[in-house]
Parts: structure tokens; C-alpha cells; sequence
């Protein structure tokens, strides 16, 4: 019964937060009108929001944004290498990469990392969600960049959100 007037309470008291924040007071109607908020937007929206999995693991999860954000780091300075030189040297390229996970916001978080990693761009994911196709700025070998997206990303995620068994 909670569940359904509060599909999701942490994002609510952090609605209620913002709300308060932006607002700058703390007057008793604003944290009314906050908490008012704070349960309508998730309410209204929750047709359309992920539902984190039951199962998951926040120190993985924390240990592979440190390292996504190391390899957006390192990404952009290839990038701005691979840029100032000779342009006519560059291999784009679109790459097909076979997904393993069933978790839906594992998947998204997938095309997120991709996409956030300068030189790779997330173009598009078929229908029944098991082909990310990848545009590579410079893709020497096409298989090695598969492979280091499954290992990299696609890999901790595995463990991050446990899938069923397929």
C-alpha cells in the first residue's frame, strides 16, 4: 500500500530537497508545497521511470564510476590528440556490439557510458535490446573495440546488476 501512494520515496525526499533549495526558505507552506511535489512528479511519472532491481551492488556500482570517469579523462586527451593530427588518418567506423544484459537500467547505464566516452557515441540499440550500435571516432580493429566495451563496461555491470540466467 506505501509503495503504490510512494513508488519512490528517495527520489521524493530528494524533490523535496531541490524544491527547498531552489526556493531559499524553509517556511513551513514551502516544505508543504515541496513534499507536495515530492510525491506527485514520481507519482504521475512512475509509468515511465526504471525500477532499480531488487538486487544490486552500490560499491561496485561506485567503483565503476570511478572508473568510467578515469576513462573519460584519458578519452579526452586521445581525442584532442587524435584531432589536432592529420584528420585524414582517422577510422570511424560503426561498430555492432552483442549485449548480454537483461536489466534495463544496466542497459541504459551501458549506452550512458558509451556515450560519454569522447571517441564513442551510442548510435542506436535494436528493438530487442541485444545489438548497441557504436560509432567509434578512430576504430583500428573493430573486434578489440568490442572487446574492451564488454570487458570494460559491460562486465561490471553483470555484476553490478545481477541478470537472470539466459
Amino acid at each position: 500500500m506505501i509503495r503504490k501512494l510512494f513508488p519512490h520515496p528517495a527520489e521524493s525526499l530528494l524533490l523535496l530537497v531541490v524544491w527547498l533549495l531552489l526556493v531559499d526558505s524553509f517556511a513551513f507552506g514551502q516544505w508543504l508545497l515541496g513534499a507536495f511535489l515530492g510525491w506527485l512528479i514520481p507519482f504521475c511519472f512512475k509509468p515511465l521511470l526504471i525500477e532499480r532491481p531488487a538486487r544490486w551492488h552500490p560499491l561496485k556500482l561506485a567503483r565503476f564510476l570511478f572508473m568510467v570517469i578515469g576513462d573519460v579523462l584519458v578519452a579526452n586527451f586521445q581525442v584532442a590528440r587524435l584531432t589536432l593530427g592529420r584528420v585524414e588518418a582517422l577510422r570511424p567506423a560503426f561498430v555492432e556490439v552483442p549485449i548480454e544484459l537483461d536489466n534495463e537500467l544496466a542497459i541504459s547505464v551501458l549506452v550512458s557510458v558509451v556515450s560519454l566516452t569522447p571517441g564513442s557515441l551510442a548510435a542506436d540499440l535494436s528493438a530487442d535490446r541485444r545489438i548497441l550500435l557504436v560509432h567509434g571516432l578512430d576504430v583500428p580493429d573493430k573486434a578489440a573495440m568490442v572487446a574492451e566495451i564488454k570487458q570494460r563496461y559491460e562486465a561490471p555491470l553483470k555484476e553490478i546488476f545481477p541478470c537472470s540466467p539466459t
